[in-house]
C-alpha cells in the first residue's frame, strides 16, 4: 500500500515544518504560553492566510475540502512543535460538529469566519461526574416557548477563554446517562448567563470551567436534531482522537530523535551513550513503538475516510496504543537524558507532559482497551482477528 503523501500534502507539511522551525523554539513557546491568552493572534492570522484553517471545510463555504488524512498531516507537524494555537478546539472539534449537525444558515454564518481567522469556537461536552461517558449529561435544556434555557456546568472546555461560540451538549429529554435526549446548542460565548473560570493546563494550553446559568438560546441555535445530539458528539470524539493521535505521533518522533542525538553526544566511560548495548536496545524499542503508533494512525485515518464500519474499533485501538507507547517513549527519553530530562529548559519534559495529557483526553488507555475488547468480535474458529500489542 502506498503511504506516500501527495504533492499538495507534502507542500502542506513543508509549510508547517518551516513555521514550527521559525516560530516554535522552546524559549519562544514558553514565553508565549505564560502571557495574555496563551497563544499568538499573529500566528492565528498566519494559519488563516496559509489556508490551514480552511483545510477540512467544504468548498461551498470557502474551504479546501480536505480529508482526515490532510488533518493528520497537519496535526503530526503541530505535535512536533507543541503548537499553542486553538486549531484543535476550533477546526477539529467545533468544525466537525458544524459540518455534521449545523444548519445551512449556521454553516454560512460561522464556517467562513473560522476560515478567515475571525471566529473561534469550541465544544463544551465534559462534566465532572461523567469521566469518559459523553452520555452522562447533567446540564439541562428546558423548552420555554420558542426558546431553550440551558443550565449547568461544563468542565475543561478547551480554549473557551477566547472562543466566540461554544457548542454545548445539554439534556433535553431522558435520564442523566441516557444517550437519547442529548441535544447540541450553538451558544455565543458572550450570552447572558455564561461565566468562565479560565486556567492554564499542565501542558501549557488553556481551558475553562464554564457555568451556564439560565442561558437563553433560540430554536435556531439547535445543532442537529433535538434529542439526537449524541451521535454527532460521538463522531466529534472519533475525529478528535484521530487528530490527537497524529499530534502524539509527532511528539513521539521528536522525543525519539532528540534522545538519539543526545546519546550520541553524551560521553560516559570514554564512549558515547549510544554505543552501549542496553541503550541501543532502548532506542530501538522507542523507534519501534513510534512506528507502530504511526501505522495504527494510518490505518485508523484511512478507515475513517473510507467510512468503514469498523473505523470506531480501529480508533479505540489507536487511542490505547498512543497512550501506552507515549508513556514508554516519554519515560525512556527522560531516563536516558538523566536529570536534565525533567528540567523546563529542555523540551523533552514538555513533550512527555503533552503526551500524558493526550492520554487523558476522550478516554485513557484503560477506557479504550475496554471499549476495544467489547467491540472486538472474532467469529468462532477464527484466530486471525486484529489483536492489540500489550
Amino acid at each position: 500500500m502506498n503511504f506516500n503523501l501527495s504533492e499538495e500534502q507534502q507542500m502542506l507539511k513543508d509549510s508547517i515544518v518551516k513555521f514550527v522551525r521559525d516560530h516554535y523554539e522552546l524559549p519562544k513557546r514558553l514565553a508565549q504560553q505564560k502571557k495574555g491568552i496563551g497563544y499568538s493572534e499573529e500566528h492565528w492570522k498566519t494559519f488563516a492566510e496559509l489556508g490551514w484553517l480552511a483545510m477540512p471545510f467544504p468548498e461551498e463555504f470557502g474551504g479546501l475540502n480536505g480529508t482526515a488524512i490532510d488533518t493528520m498531516v497537519m496535526m503530526e507537524e503541530f505535535g512536533k512543535g507543541l503548537i499553542l494555537e486553538p486549531f484543535f478546539a476550533t477546526v477539529v472539534l467545533a468544525g466537525t460538529a458544524l459540518k455534521l449537525g449545523g444548519t445551512q444558515a449556521q454553516k454560512e454564518k460561522i464556517i467562513p469566519e473560522i476560515i478567515q481567522g475571525n471566529v473561534k469556537a469550541t465544544v463544551a461536552y465534559a462534566e465532572l461526574q461523567a469521566r469518559h461517558n459523553f452520555a452522562d449529561v447533567a446540564t439541562t435544556a428546558s423548552k420555554q416557548g420558542n426558546d431553550y434555557i440551558i443550565h449547568g456546568q461544563k468542565s475543561m472546555v478547551l480554549n473557551a477563554e477566547t472562543a466566540d461560540y461554544m457548542i454545548v451538549s445539554a439534556r433535553s429529554n431522558g435520564a442523566r446517562a441516557e444517550q437519547h435526549g442529548i441535544s447540541l446548542f450553538l451558544v455565543p460565548a458572550s450570552a447572558e448567563g455564561v461565566s468562565r473560570k479560565n486556567l492554564q493546563t499542565v501542558d501549557g494550553l488553556r481551558a475553562s470551567e464554564v457555568e451556564f446559568k439560565n442561558v437563553k438560546v433560540s430554536a435556531n441555535d439547535l445543532l442537529g436534531e433535538l434529542n439526537n445530539g449524541y451521535e454527532i458528539l460521538e463522531q466529534v470524539a472519533l475525529h478528535g482522537i484521530l487528530a490527537l493521535g497524529a499530534e502524539a505521533v509527532g511528539a513521539m518522533e521528536t522525543l525519539y530523535k532528540d534522545t538519539v542525538d543526545y546519546t550520541k553526544q553524551r560521553v560516559q566511560f570514554d564512549h558515547p551513550l549510544s554505543e552501549f548495548q542496553t541503550v541501543k536496545h532502548r532506542l530501538a524499542e522507542m523507534f519501534t513503538e513510534t512506528e507502530q503508533s504511526r501505522s495504527m494512525l494510518f490505518r485508523s485515518t484511512m478507515e475513517m475516510d473510507n467510512g468503514a464500519e469498523d473505523a470506531a474499533l480501529d480508533i479505540h485501538g489507536l487511542k490505547y496504543l498512543i497512550g501506552k507507547n507515549g508513556r514508554f517513549i516519554g519515560q525512556s527519553a527522560v531516563q536516558l537524558h538523566g536529570g536534565m530530562g525533567q528540567t523546563e529548559e529542555l523540551r523533552i519534559g514538555h513533550y512527555f507532559i503533552r503526551l500524558t495529557v493526550i492520554d487523558s483526553q476522550f478516554g485513557d488507555t484503560d477506557y479504550h482497551l475496554e471499549q476495544f475488547s467489547q467491540k472486538m468480535v472474532v467469529p468462532e474458529g477464527e484466530a486471525d482477528g486484529f489483536m492489540l500489542p500489550m
